[in-house]
């Protein structure tokens, strides 16, 4: 997952596979149905209140409490609300699956949305720099690469891959990386006896997305420690990304956009629950900085 662009469309020849998931999107059409960004941004979102973000704005850039950097509204680098944002204020979602996003060393801090998951669902989100990058061998049977290609397949398809790949997996057939550094993180595996064939959704528990532009995302994507994961496509969205790259199509998708737009498929299609805004708080500041960069373009006659 791209966090300045990322194709993550549906292909043509996978759309009979999303009649399905498509029955579940209807809710969410307000963002691609022709009706203004803007309106589909500010007016249909369940957004805690910004007027934290507000005030953080007149008062302008602030240090940062941990590096003393000086930013607006959040560091980048730390992962932490500036000083005139008080973490209180901040939202706090809480996501179904744990997220980890890895991230390009040449993606401009400053630019990747990467941080908004990390600081608005810090508890079930963690940034990796490339080659830092976790082993997930183990984890074949739970873990889903949120990128496109030609082995991936819908959200639903996915776990009955993964399903598949927990009933074979041989933990004596995994070798351990020859690339360096590896990062690792102790992980707890939960035991899934029992599980009935009809619920699939108790096995998958992590997501990976990449950080980076398209053009950038070979590298990572060919790292033989993402080899052999089952790779998923969302459904098509069109992005409201102020830095969307010209030339590209306008599915391709923030990285917050996609986690955000991946939990709504998941909370709809896989726990088969309605959407009532669980998690339109990871777009807190997605929104806000869309509205300012917004008004600032129209004000000079851009728009």
């Amino acid at each position: 997952m791209c966090s300045l662009i990322s194709p993550l469309t549906m292909s043509h020849e996978k759309s009979e596979s999303c009649l399905q998931e498509k029955k579940h999107s209807s809710s969410f059409e307000r963002f691609h149905d022709g009706t203004s960004l803007e309106n589909n941004l500010l007016q249909n979102l369940k957004l805690s209140s910004q007027r934290v973000l507000e005030i953080a704005q007149k008062k302008g850039r602030s240090k940062c409490p941990k590096c003393n950097s000086s930013r607006m509204f959040y560091c980048y680098t730390c992962f932490v609300p500036v000083e005139s944002v008080p973490s209180d204020e901040i939202p706090v979602v809480k996501l179904p699956l744990k997220i980890d996003i890895i991230k390009h060393p040449n993606e401009t801090d400053g630019k990747s949305t990467a941080v908004h998951a990390k600081l608005l669902a810090h508890e079930d989100v963690t940034v990796y720099t490339y080659p830092c990058v976790p082993q997930y061998q183990d984890q074949k049977h739970e873990v889903v690469l949120v990128f496109p290609g030609p082995d991936s397949v819908s959200l639903s398809d996915s776990l009955l891959y993964i399903r598949g790949s927990g009933d074979m997996q041989n933990d004596s057939s995994c070798e351990p990386s020859l690339k360096r550094p590896k990062c690792s993180q102790q992980y707890d595996k939960s035991k899934n006896e029992g599980v009935e064939e009809k619920k699939p959704m108790h096995f998958l528990k992590k997501l990976i997305f990449i950080d980076s532009t398209w053009n950038q995302t070979n590298k990572i994507i060919s790292d033989e420690r993402l080899q052999g994961l089952q790779q998923v496509e969302l459904m098509e969205r069109k992005t409201c990304f102020w830095r969307h790259q010209k030339g590209t199509p306008n599915t391709y998708l923030s990285t917050i956009e996609a986690i955000y737009y991946f939990m709504i498929d998941y909370h709809t299609i896989i726990l088969q629950k309605d959407y009532k805004g669980e998690y339109d708080d990871l777009l807190f500041f997605f929104s806000f900085m869309y509205r300012i960069i917004n008004d600032a373009k129209k004000s000079a006659g851009k728009l």
